[in-house]
């Protein structure tokens, strides 16, 4: 199952919400939140953990969505 991340505004801020973890962080720049965000999203995917980053704008808008495949160890790839 693929990791969530959602970034969305929260009071004068914007906040990283997921699944993975209880508590979600607070930034007062959406930027530094999207970073964040795609950080924890290329490390859950480096970890071999898809990852998906959803952001939304300030009226509950959708601005976009990246996905993040899981990377996997090339000693398991399947031959092509």
């Amino acid at each position: 199952m693929a990791l969530k991340i959602s970034v969305v505004p929260a009071g004068d801020g914007w906040a990283v919400r997921s699944n993975g973890f209880d508590n979600e962080m607070l930034f007062q720049a959406g930027a530094k939140a999207e970073a964040a965000a795609r950080a924890l999203a290329r490390r859950s995917a480096a970890e071999g953990v898809s990852a998906e980053v959803t952001i939304y704008l300030r009226d509950g808008a959708l601005a976009g969505r990246v996905s993040h495949p899981a990377v996997l160890d090339a000693r398991e790839a399947v031959p092509a």
